[in-house]
């Protein structure tokens, strides 16, 4: 048995979790197989290892199908990267609770140590998909990889930001990689492995559980530069991301929202704690400022009121053919107009906004910039 599949099996035994495991891998001299020839004795000779977790891993065999799971990595066609690989998030690797194992699908790259945690609430508001969706774009086209969870609302939203600016983007599951939730999201998770990755720290079958979204949490806030909370009430799961980038020396950013609205309290909250206040990614990149210095990334909207042109698909140039100089159109118009799907078409429109070519009137009115004030 090699370090790899050892941590493998590790990872499945009931009790051991990466505090323990970190404190088994000193003993034992970073020798993951060893762990697993020990006696239950030497076991609890380490510290943090008691009775039960001594016996959980002396008698592992008994509760872990290592050879099943093996194959159902090779058979789903992800991999399992180890805090020993290179690929593993250097980022990640500095918090005291790394976890044993990433199950990836896609790839982890040595430019994701440029990234950025946005998380918010399931239930969100069109203003937070907005800003989210926005962020995204924006992040990812000055090259900044962008870390979210996967679930719905502002995760979603921030992933799909991303990928329209085809940029990078990680998916952080909670729970086993080959459990699609939520269940809309199948095509999603895709396209995420295909410019970017679908991770987890679950064996495969793992359901997600109260237990399991925390744990999650924490890869989130500890693979990442900081976190930024697009959108979240006081009891969100976004603020324990919070909590956790701050716990691990992060930044912590919070975007304001409206002061009567629910979902703005978390963040708003967060604000008076010390968070940084966000009203655009320059509040984020002048953080990191020996990342992405001037002369090497563009100049921000607010400095040319523009982002930097990108190639249009063919979607985006019938788009924009249809919106003629001083035209206004609505959503549906524009359908029509152009021929194209419903989908296609809002996609369009909203890359066009980023690209600075489109703007939206209120009424989900569209017209091109230089068109009628």
């Amino acid at each position: 048995m090699d370090a790899r599949e050892a941590l493998i099996a590790l990872n499945m035994v009931e009790h051991v979790g990466p505090v323990r495991l970190r404190h088994l891998l000193d003993h034992f001299g970073d020798d993951p197989a060893a762990i697993l020839r020990a006696s239950k004795h030497q076991l609890q000779a380490v510290r943090g290892i008691g009775e039960d977790t001594a016996e959980s891993i002396n008698g592992w065999e008994k509760s872990v199908d290592l050879a099943g799971e093996l194959k159902r990595i090779a058979d789903f066609g992800c991999r399992v990267v180890t805090q020993f690989d290179e690929e593993f998030p250097p980022s990640l690797r500095e918090i005291y609770d790394p976890p044993a194992v990433l199950y990836v699908k896609g790839a982890l790259k040595p430019e994701d140590k440029n990234s950025v945690a946005m998380v918010g609430s399931r239930q969100t508001t069109t203003y937070g998909l907005e800003v989210a969706r926005k962020f995204g774009y924006q992040l990812a086209y000055t090259g900044v990889t962008v870390v979210s969870g996967g679930a719905r609302g502002i995760d979603t939203a921030a992933h799909q930001g991303a990928l329209t600016a085809k940029g990078r983007t990680v998916a952080v599951l909670g729970m086993g990689i080959n459990i699609v939730f939520p269940p809309e999201n199948a095509e999603l998770f895709e396209r995420i492995a295909g410019n970017g990755a679908v991770i987890s720290q679950f064996p495969f079958n793992r359901p997600a559980d109260k237990q399991s979204f925390p744990i999650r949490n924490r890869i989130v806030a500890g693979m990442t530069l900081g976190t930024v909370v697009v959108e979240a009430n006081l009891t969100s799961g976004a603020l324990i991301t919070a909590n956790f980038a701050n716990e691990y020396g992060r930044q912590v950013f919070a975007v304001p929202g409206r002061i009567d609205s629910p979902r703005s309290k978390g963040c708003h909250d967060l604000i008076k704690k010390g968070a940084k206040l966000c009203e655009g990614i320059e509040d984020i990149l002048s953080e990191f400022e020996y990342l992405f210095p001037a002369s090497n990334r563009p100049a921000s909207p607010s400095e040319t009121g523009t982002l930097p042109g990108l190639a249009l698909s063919d979607n985006e140039a019938k788009v924009l053919a249809v919106l003629g100089a001083g035209e206004e159109r609505a959503v549906d118009e524009v359908i029509r107009a152009s021929g194209l799907p419903a989908s296609a078409v809002n996609v369009s429109l909203f890359s066009l906004e980023m690209k600075k070519l489109v703007r939206q009137l209120p009424g989900k009115i569209f017209t091109r910039n230089g068109g009628r004030e």
